[in-house]
């Protein structure tokens, strides 16, 4: 059997459907704000949020993202690695744990 990866499945979906053409950078953009926003108004009255209504939503977020990486030719994990090790430095063990105080002000 032929195992495919999500990314994978994303791209042969949007192939079979010719849907590329309307993934600019710009409208992948827009469509994770828009959906994250969606995300977001699943706890607009109620932590305790559907999670089968947070999953779909949580879902649609992530599958633009991938699909923005793909479009500009970036790696997820990598970007993602990366923007850690940048995190690691602002926010070192000794002086954030515990704190959701902003790295200029630990």
């Amino acid at each position: 059997m032929n195992e495919f990866s999500v990314s994978d499945e994303i791209a042969a979906m949007v192939a079979e459907r010719d849907w590329s053409q309307f993934h600019t950078p710009e409208n992948l953009a827009k469509s994770i704000a828009i959906e994250a926003g969606e995300l977001l108004e699943c706890f607009q009255w109620n932590a305790d949020a559907d999670p089968d209504r947070v999953r779909g939503e949580l879902a649609d977020v992530l599958t633009y993202c991938l699909l923005l990486a793909d479009r500009l030719g970036m790696d997820p994990n990598q970007i993602i690695l990366d923007k850690l090790a940048v995190t690691r430095g602002k926010y070192p063990v000794d002086t954030a744990r515990g704190r959701s105080t902003k790295y200029d002000a630990l």
